[in-house]
């Protein structure tokens, strides 16, 4: 069961969330950052929060700015805009009297958590699933339209079937982001799960950020994986690794 939530934005617009409620004894809680312009409805995001409320711990996943059910415009976000976000995330927990020890991450979201951790409320645990070392790493997928949009300052750009518009100053604030200082003061335990056969972030993103980071760190490879989580139990398994390891950091 989801319980409909909502909650502002560092900028102000609404953001639209579910809170997939425990199961049986609560355990615990946590928030969930998804990926680039995926949303709170996507594979990973939905089937990884399902089977953690299966398992006792409510996660509250969200659609970013201009994304899904959420107000706002796409291209006034940036990645600090989606950091920002996320510590609004766990403050929005932590008032409603259920905060989050559990911050989990997917691709991008797992930059964001990493950059996020230090300032989230009531957060022990931090864990990135398929997540890139760097946030530039997601230039790729704008490559077609950069030119224009470092000359003009914003284009329009299709990505995963929604029409989005490109600006300048997330190019730039992606390409300043620098998620090395942040991980090596994290100060939180860290699993870090990846896909050995990642066709989207490369495996050797997983080696650096766990390289980079000080113990207590985990490492899961989520062999037979494709990036999104898509084919059958791969969420699911990854959900019931991130539960059992996040036990000892959650709250009776």
């Amino acid at each position: 069961m989801a319980e409909k939530v909502s909650f502002a934005s560092m900028s102000g617009p609404m953001l639209a969330g579910l809170i997939d409620l425990p199961e049986g004894e609560v355990r615990g809680w946590g928030v969930f950052s998804h990926g680039f312009t995926l949303g709170k409805d996507s594979p990973a995001a939905a089937r990884i929060c399902k089977q953690l409320a299966a398992e006792g711990i409510g996660m509250l996943r969200f659609d970013n700015l201009g994304l899904g059910d959420s107000e706002g415009d796409w291209g006034d976000g940036s990645f600090t805009h989606k950091v920002a976000d996320t510590v609004e995330a766990t403050r929005f927990m932590a008032d409603r009297g259920t905060p989050a020890e559990l911050l989990v991450g997917h691709s991008f979201g797992g930059a964001a958590v990493l950059a996020a951790a230090g300032e989230a409320f009531g957060v022990d645990a931090v864990v990135t699933v398929g997540a890139p070392f760097q946030p530039a790493h997601v230039e790729h997928n704008y490559d077609a339209v950069l030119s224009r949009v470092l000359e003009e300052g914003q284009s329009p750009w299709m990505a995963g079937g929604k029409l989005l518009t490109l600006r300048e100053h997330f190019v730039h604030d992606v390409r300043r982001a620098d998620l090395r200082h942040k991980i090596m003061q994290l100060k939180k335990p860290l699993l870090v799960m990846h896909s050995p056969t990642d066709n989207t972030v490369g495996i050797e993103n997983a080696s650096d950020i766990f390289n980079t980071a000080r113990h207590p760190r985990s490492f899961v490879a989520l062999e037979g994986s494709d990036h999104l989580l898509t084919r059958k139990g791969q969420a699911r398994r990854a959900a019931r690794i991130i539960s059992a390891w996040a036990d000892q950091y959650l709250a009776d």
